[in-house]
């Protein structure tokens, strides 16, 4: 489902992504694990066609990054630190307006059941910059998934999340994955990565160190991996 080879990204002089090459099959949970400027966020914009590679190559779904970006978009459900939702709108209007975007069949109902499974459906009708960190997280949550895309990159998706929120995201996961979703989540939590992916990846300083079937690592081993003390 998503193919990278060689990829590497500079930004001047500094390589944020370092020659770094993996393959995911359908229906792969894979958390993404590495210390702030690891370059988790960069690989998950790079493949979300959020930006360009130094060097390279991407594939996601049978299309190639380089020439067919429209097509890996409408494949692609991406969530990152910017909600791309619009602050004048209210939650129902961002989703209808991506979904219009998306082709998106039976768009009232599908936003109505996604605003009720992020525990939004009482704030629909109110406009988006009113809301706190976690709603917003939740709402983009929705805008990502709002198109049934068979491919989800999701960027510290638990970061500003209560307690509540937090089981409501992995309620929606959890629901993805039993429809074989392709999941790549950029995480802090090591305990939460290694008891719920299938497959863990670690960058270090833009290199990928560790590609690794998650039921083979041990705790410790990640903890020293991460350098983490």
């Amino acid at each position: 489902m998503i193919d990278v080879r060689t990829l590497s990204k500079k930004f001047g002089a500094k390589k944020a992504l370092d020659n770094v090459s993996f393959t995911i099959e359908q229906g792969q949970y894979v958390a993404l694990l590495g210390v702030n400027g690891a370059g988790k966020t960069t690989l998950i914009r790079l493949l979300a066609t959020l930006a360009r590679p130094s060097a390279g190559y991407i594939e996601i779904a049978g299309f190639e990054q380089k020439k067919e970006q429209q097509q890996i978009r409408r494949c692609v459900g991406v969530m990152t630190h910017d909600s791309f939702l619009y602050a004048d709108l209210t939650a129902e209007e961002n989703l209808h307006f991506y979904g219009r975007m998306y082709d998106v069949d039976n768009l009232q109902d599908r936003a109505t059941d996604l605003l009720k499974s992020v525990g939004l459906i009482t704030r629909r009708h109110d406009k988006t910059r009113t809301f706190s960190r976690g709603m917003l997280q939740r709402l983009s949550l929705a805008r990502a998934v709002l198109h049934q895309p068979p491919v989800l990159l999701l960027d510290e998706p638990f970061a500003g999340l209560d307690v509540n929120a937090a089981d409501m995201l992995k309620q929606l996961l959890d629901s993805l994955i039993a429809r074989e979703c392709t999941l790549l989540l950029s995480l802090h939590d090591i305990d939460y990565a290694l008891q719920n992916s299938t497959r863990t990846f670690i960058l270090k300083q833009g290199k990928l160190i560790i590609d690794s079937a998650t039921k083979e690592l041990h705790h410790d081993q990640v903890r020293k991996a991460l350098a983490v003390p």
